[in-house]
């Protein structure tokens, strides 16, 4: 053992080990130490891996919307490819007039092109975001994996606030201050709370009454609040989407982009609404310090095509429409096939996400080597060829035996898959008839889904 500890570390005369391994660089503790690669992106690259060696897997792990790029956004994307030049920061203005009108139409929210930033991703502007506010964060448990991976590099603790299945993993206001009393009995000072709605990876969204509810918890409290509305187009349920800054405009900071409800995800495209007022412009300015000194600005190219995304162009609008009805019908499906089966789930009403438990048949799982959410993840990879990820990515109980199944790329792995999809719901939108007719794997899901229950009831 000390011969190998020896060939492993090399020792200054000032007594400091230094791994040989990767020598001449060397890592540093801070940020990085217990990181490991997003557990979403990890999974998406090894399922590309199996199906490169000829491995037939069902990708319900990556929740990447997969339509087509409307024609007109594409167009004004080929349009503006000449355009090179370095760009403000924080956004041109006449993308900034344009996404504060998109905001006022969809979501009902009075806003100045002054409170719009642009960022590369939605991410991007969190990290940010996280950078300049706060000394503390409040995440609810689940929660999206990013966020707390995030705090740690920054080097800021967390508050952790568990939420429940029976509540449909809602923010419950007692139990958050019970958290965040606990925090600072301890010398803490949670003060910075992010939120989803709707959620990943739960698929549930906030009702407009606790939305308010904890609007007025956050005035009374103090606390800054980021909402991450990323999904909010995508709410396909009897809930609709309510934003936090229609009721604390003056503490919230509201993400969203163009990822999921355009399905654009690689282009990179991020939007943040700050709070009005000093304290909305003291923001902007830290922003703009960090996004000048971190990516300059979002590319080019990219600026002038959001212009035409964010236009409230009827075209574009029935395009996402029709986009969130499938993402719904789909989901549903996976819903009920898993209700169905008896497996616990909460109902989703926004995203395109499930949340199921298997704790139930905890026994014979254990018989079969499972014993946490990770393992029942590779065993479902291993024997069924079915790609999900553990409830512990989200910051899950390694027994709770949860997995969040996706149902974004499934029969719409390619544009041109998609484009059928989209093709086949115009000529017959019947939900039924739609999944029969045209979702082969979808439906072999179900089907294994169900083999994987029957062997646990046996």
């Amino acid at each position: 053992m000390i011969l190998k500890l020896h060939a492993l570390c090399s020792f200054s005369q000032r007594g400091i080990k230094m791994p040989e391994r990767y020598k001449p660089l060397r890592f540093s503790n801070a940020g990085m130490r217990g990181l490991k690669v997003s557990a979403t992106l990890s999974l998406n690259d090894r399922v590309r891996e199996m199906w490169e060696t000829g491995q037939d897997v069902y990708h319900l792990g990556f929740g990447e919307s997969r339509f087509p790029v409307h024609p007109k956004i594409s167009e004004a994307l080929k349009k503006n490819a000449h355009q090179r030049s370095y760009l403000p920061a924080l956004g041109i203005l006449e993308l900034r007039e344009t996404i504060a009108r998109f905001y006022e139409q969809k979501f009902q929210l009075k806003v100045s092109p002054e409170r719009v930033v642009v960022g590369p991703g939605s991410k991007s502007l969190l990290y940010a975001l996280t950078l300049a506010l706060g000394e503390e964060i409040i995440l609810p448990r689940p929660s999206w994996v990013t966020y707390a991976p995030q705090a740690h590099l920054i080097g800021k603790p967390i508050t952790w606030v568990p939420t429940f299945p029976e509540e449909n993993f809602i923010l419950n206001i007692d139990t958050l201050q019970e958290c965040m009393a606990q925090s600072q009995q301890e010398l803490g000072n949670p003060e910075l709370l992010i939120i989803n709605s709707p959620n990943n990876p739960t698929g549930t969204m906030m009702p407009p009454e606790k939305i308010e509810e904890l609007a007025d918890f956050a005035r009374e409290q103090g606390l800054m609040v980021i909402s991450d509305e990323i999904y909010a187009l995508i709410a396909h349920g009897k809930i609709p989407h309510t934003s936090i800054a229609q009721y604390y405009p003056e503490g919230s900071i509201i993400l969203g982009g163009l990822s999921k409800h355009m399905s654009l995800g690689g282009w990179r495209f991020g939007v943040a609404i700050l709070p009005p007022g000093r304290a909305g412009k003291a923001l902007r300015d830290a922003l703009q310090t960090i996004a000048s000194s971190i990516w300059s600005c979002v590319a080019a190219p990219i600026q002038y095509a959001a212009i035409v995304a964010y236009s409230n162009d009827p075209d574009i609008d029935e395009y996402i429409t029709l986009c969130t009805r499938i993402h719904a019908i789909r989901t549903r499906y996976l819903y009920n096939t898993l209700v169905e089966l008896g497996v616990p789930c909460v109902e989703p009403t926004g995203a395109f996400y499930v949340f199921p438990s298997f704790k139930k048949w905890e026994k014979a799982l254990a018989a079969r080597g499972v014993h946490n959410n990770e393992d029942l993840a590779i065993y479902l990879l291993d024997k069924y060829h079915l790609a999900t990820l553990p409830g512990t990515a989200f910051n899950c109980a390694s027994n709770s035996f949860c997995l969040r199944l996706s149902s974004s790329y499934i029969d719409a792995g390619t544009d041109e898959k998609a484009t059928k999809l989209i093709e086949a719901y115009k000529a017959n939108p019947n939900p039924t008839t739609f999944i029969d007719q045209h979702h082969p794997r979808l439906k072999e899901v179900a089907a294994r889904l169900a083999e994987f229950v029957h062997e646990l009831n046996q």
